[in-house]
């Protein structure tokens, strides 16, 4: 089974931004050597406890520190640019880094509403004209567009040899059958959706149209997992996360991820122990074998080609070891 990453790039409460930046390649440096076969940066703007708003930066910089691993955004919101301006910066990084380069798109805001004016004076009429954008954008990365359309004569220069390698992302039918139906790989966030991930899939699947022949359906399927060396620690690290998530939700999560200590600390009503109790059964949790046994049943569940992970703890160092715990088990055992 192919394991890969998506890294929001949360800060812990005793970390700058700068810091968690600097954990984020360590962590990407840690999974190319773990064998994980991509890492994907997320991109958020203005969204407290989150460190990242720019993936195309942190590419290139996670590009040139690390050798083989696949990296792309996870995911660049296309409603907010132009898909020129998105080609040409893609095409640059898969011309840096060549064979290395995905791009996977998404249509969320990201951030808060006042964020998305500060972005855009147009995001819903964008988000409405998101299949035109997406058109647009495959055709310049792919320098292919017909000789009597307007941009015709426009490159997305430079043009590498190997083009970047696009996905959808998303959590819904919809997301699903427009990448079906575009021919396109789609990652569907599991994470953070309460939908029929398995009708979600299958739609994909039956909707799948391939763009050039020999192309096939291909489904990433995101996930949160927390692992330890036992399944109570992996709860005690896990719990840090839910706590942050529930601040988060009230719009308190700006001092970061809490340590164990501090997530021990607050005092949950009888609302908020029902939504961490909701939350979890939306995780994996737990030690390598009970991580690995999960995993495997999703991906045989789903028909998976391939599960991204997504970690959050407070410490670094504890980010790290899960996602080693998790490859010696996937991979090793």
């Amino acid at each position: 089974m192919k394991l890969s990453i998506l890294d929001q790039s949360p800060l812990s409460s005793n970390q700058t931004a700068r810091e968690a930046l600097q954990e984020s390649l360590l962590l990407a440096q840690a999974g190319e050597n773990l064998g994980y076969s991509r890492y994907w940066i997320a991109e958020h703007h203005d969204l407290p406890g989150l460190a990242c708003s720019a993936p195309e930066v942190m590419l290139s910089y996670i590009g040139a520190h690390t050798s083989k691993i696949r990296i792309g955004s996870g995911a660049v919101l296309l409603p907010f640019y132009k898909p020129y301006k998105v080609a040409e910066v893609f095409n640059m990084l898969a011309t840096l880094f060549p064979d290395r380069i995905d791009i996977g798109i998404g249509r969320a805001p990201g951030g808060s509403a006042e964020a998305t004016n500060a972005l855009s004076d147009n995001f819903l009429q964008q988000v409405w004209n998101m299949p035109v954008l997406v058109k647009n954008l495959l055709r310049f990365l792919e320098d292919d567009f017909p000789e009597d359309h307007h941009y015709a004569k426009v490159t997305a220069s430079p043009l590498p040899d190997v083009a970047p390698v696009p996905f959808i992302l998303g959590t819904s039918k919809k997301s699903a059958v427009f990448a079906g139906e575009n021919g396109l790989a789609y990652a569907f966030g599991m994470f953070m959706s309460d939908n029929d991930g398995g009708a979600i899939i299958q739609a994909y699947r039956e909707s799948f149209t391939p763009r050039k022949r020999g192309d096939v359906p291909k489904v990433i399927l995101t996930v949160s997992a927390v692992c330890a060396e036992t399944t109570e620690g992996a709860e005690e690290l896990a719990f840090s996360s839910l706590i942050w998530s529930l601040l988060s939700e009230k719009g308190e999560g700006g001092l970061g991820v809490p340590s164990i200590q501090e997530a021990k600390q607050y005092v949950l009503n009888q609302q908020e122990k029902m939504t961490i109790h909701k939350k979890k059964e939306n995780m994996i949790i737990g030690n390598p074998q009970v991580v690995q046994q999960k995993l495997t049943k999703l991906q045989s569940l789903y028909n998976a080609d391939e599960i991204m992970i997504v970690t959050i703890t407070h410490s670094p160092k504890d980010r790290i070891q899960s996602y080693q715990l998790i490859a010696e088990e996937m991979f090793f055992s």
